[in-house]
């Protein structure tokens, strides 16, 4: 059985959509928003990203020159198998976030830097995406909890 418990390895916000994101100590998320002072924060399916730091290593092995923030994703998760979750999935973050998966992967318009660097982007195949359905603030090195399977 996967892992239902992790926590918050990073927390990573951007200005802009499509630049490296900038490590943060806590956050603020808003239900039916995202992460206030992320560009991906809006009305939409793809409101917070998720990868896992095993995901992030694996890249790193390969030569990859990264870290969390990395492939754009807003919560690196360390010690949870995000790939065991189902569409509509649950996750709680710290003591009152929580967050409803909505989508596996992404596909990419071109080759990113770290594509550039080693032939290989992990953000299609391993990256979650999420919307907020209740809001809260998250630090890092908060649990995380699957608190529904999905589908």
């Amino acid at each position: 059985m996967a892992a239902t418990k992790g926590r918050i390895k990073a927390i990573s916000v951007s200005k802009q959509k499509g630049m490296r994101k900038a490590n943060v100590p806590e956050a603020e998320l808003h239900a039916d928003f995202g992460i206030v002072g992320d560009a991906h924060a809006g009305d939409w399916d793809r409101q917070i990203s998720l990868l896992e730091i095993e995901c992030i290593d694996i890249m790193a092995a390969k030569g990859a020159n990264v870290s969390p923030g990395a492939f754009a994703e807003n919560i690196t998760t360390e010690g949870i198998d995000l790939s065991a979750l189902k569409l509509g999935g649950k996750l709680k973050l710290g003591v009152d976030a929580e967050i409803k998966i909505t989508q596996f992967g992404k596909k990419c318009h071109g080759r990113c830097k770290i594509y550039e660097q080693i032939g290989d982007c992990i953000m299609p195949r391993k990256g979650v995406f999420a919307r907020v359905s209740r809001g809260g603030s998250i630090i890092v090195g908060d649990d995380i909890e699957v608190i529904a399977d999905g589908d």
